[in-house]
């Protein structure tokens, strides 16, 4: 996996034209509908059917962060075969039927160029990323950017890390980013979609942008504390009802709606209640980092609190929230444990379920506002919050894509559970991962599931470096899935991974 280029193998100081190259297989099969939830989570929506086989091949140039100006770029090509499913879809005479979906054969997984001038950098293609701030070894997944779908081009600017803030001694530092892209994934939701209910937009154009204020790391407590926020704005909206097209809706995307969406700053009515142009989501988060000054080892406190728009970004929304710790262990256990995460998940208070606005009804007696609706991921516009059917926030909540049913939303946004990972390295030559979680969905705050659906999941995942081929790693995979979210499943995997460099030019 090449995100943001891989992890630096030859332990010596980079030179300016070094390219790193890596070449991966993947051998998967199991039982039921799609692989295990943890086989697929946090993957950039590589693997997720039940059997496959598939490979890749990349390069990437780093940045040097030691220059004051320097350039990178990454290619990943990938090829494989994988298992189809199948997916209810209705014809225009109203006719349902049965569509087999399997994922492309070739495709391009990353494409990206970047030039970066002190501390900025501006960058444009498709890159993989994942959580600005979590564990993405550990953690179930970021709320807004989790790494978990595959990435959507883009050009994208910021700091390339924290900055020291003026005048503030160095005891605080800033770090933000702003992206505009354009989802390229209209095709594929053609194939998926039902067209038995609900909407499908195309051509729409992907915002991200987050702001962030750290103190300062050197001392043994430091705070990150910011937002981020996410969106989509622009394309074509239809509304279809048992494969007839009921409605078409041209959702503005002009140079001033983009700027509204950097923070969203209020819009004119479309005539239909819109407050805010586009499809805004987010969270704030806030991030406790201890350093015990007797062992060495790290504890970190999290806490992401998504929001919706206008009600849920004002904290109207209980304690909704991803609530984390994680611990860093240092020599404590002589590798045996290196890490460990335990996280709570509650998606259950959305803000209530009655959205009201006196301006939406013109000529009601009402005068009183009613801040709810909202629904985490999905719109009533736009597509739900996910590219190629795979949430590009948090994976914990069952993507689209596992809809059988062709519905192209989540069903269970209302969701609470819990997630613990452990990590470690009792050998140089192996290292292990496990996983577990246990989750329960209650539909949407409109529709209620009743009875919840339910799911547990496991992995244990071994990874072995070969000495004699340096460079090599093996890895093995076991994952299950157990309950109606979205039901049974079982898979194990085999992957061999070949990371080496090449020094183009040498000082």
């Amino acid at each position: 996996m090449l995100s943001t280029c891989f992890p630096d193998i030859s332990g010596e100081k980079r030179r300016p034209l070094e390219i790193e190259f890596e070449a991966c297989g993947t051998v998967n099969a199991g039982t039921g509908d799609f692989a295990p939830h943890y086989m697929s989570a946090l993957g950039h929506g590589k693997l997720t059917q039940t059997n496959g086989v598939q490979g890749s091949i990349g390069a990437c140039k780093r940045r040097d962060v030691s220059s004051g100006f320097s350039w990178s770029a990454g290619v990943e090509l990938g090829v494989g075969v994988a298992s189809a499913s199948e997916y209810k879809h209705w014809s225009a005479d109203g006719v349902e039927y049965i569509q087999r979906m399997r994922p492309a054969d070739v495709w391009i997984q990353q494409l990206y160029a970047e030039v970066k001038w002190r501390s900025l950098f501006l960058e444009a293609g498709m890159k993989e990323r994942g959580s600005a701030l979590l564990n993405d070894i550990l953690t179930s997944g970021d709320v807004v950017e989790s790494g978990n779908a595959r990435p959507v081009p883009q050009l994208r600017a910021g700091f390339v890390d924290f900055q020291n803030v003026p005048l503030t001694d160095g005891w605080l530092q800033i770090q933000g980013e702003l992206g505009y892209g354009k989802f390229a994934d209209g095709g594929w939701m053609k194939k998926f979609y039902s067209y038995g209910s609900y909407h499908l937009n195309t051509g729409a154009y992907y915002v991200y942008r987050r702001l962030y204020f750290r103190t300062n790391t050197e001392k043994n407590v430091s705070v990150t504390f910011g937002m981020q926020a996410a969106g989509e704005i622009g394309g074509v909206t239809r509304y279809y009802r048992l494969g007839q097209l009921v409605k078409t809706r041209n959702l503005k995307a002009g140079l001033w709606d983009m700027i509204k969406m950097i923070a969203p700053i209020g819009s004119e009515k479309h005539g239909e209640g819109e407050y805010m142009d586009g499809n805004n989501l987010g969270s704030w988060d806030v991030h406790v980092r201890w350093r015990l000054p007797w062992s060495g080892d790290v504890v970190k406190m999290y806490m992401q609190k998504p929001w919706e728009k206008g009600s849920s970004i004002g904290w109207h929304n209980g304690w909704d929230a991803l609530w984390g710790i994680e611990y860093k262990f240092g020599n404590s256990f002589g590798g045996i444990v290196t890490g460990a995460v335990v996280e709570y998940l509650d998606f259950m208070n959305q803000s209530g379920a009655i959205h009201y606005a006196p301006h939406d009804r013109p000529g009601s007696t009402i005068e009183t506002d009613v801040s709810g609706g909202d629904q985490y991921y999905n719109n009533s516009e736009y597509n739900s919050y996910t590219n190629y059917g795979l949430g590009i926030g948090s994976p914990f909540l069952v993507s689209p894509l596992y809809n059988r049913d062709g519905y192209p939303a989540y069903v269970d946004n209302r969701v609470r559970g819990f997630h613990a990972a452990v990590t470690g390295s009792p050998k140089d030559f192996w290292s292990y991962r496990a996983a577990i979680s246990h989750k329960k969905g209650y539909g949407d705050g409109r529709q209620p599931r009743a009875p919840e659906g339910k799911c547990t999941s496991w992995l244990i995942e071994v990874s072995y470096y070969v000495s004699r081929v340096k460079g090599l790693k093996i890895k093995a995979r076991i994952a299950m899935d157990r309950g109606t979210m979205p039901g049974d499943n079982f898979g194990a995997s085999l992957s061999g991974i070949y990371r080496f460099s090449v020094n183009m030019w040498q000082k």
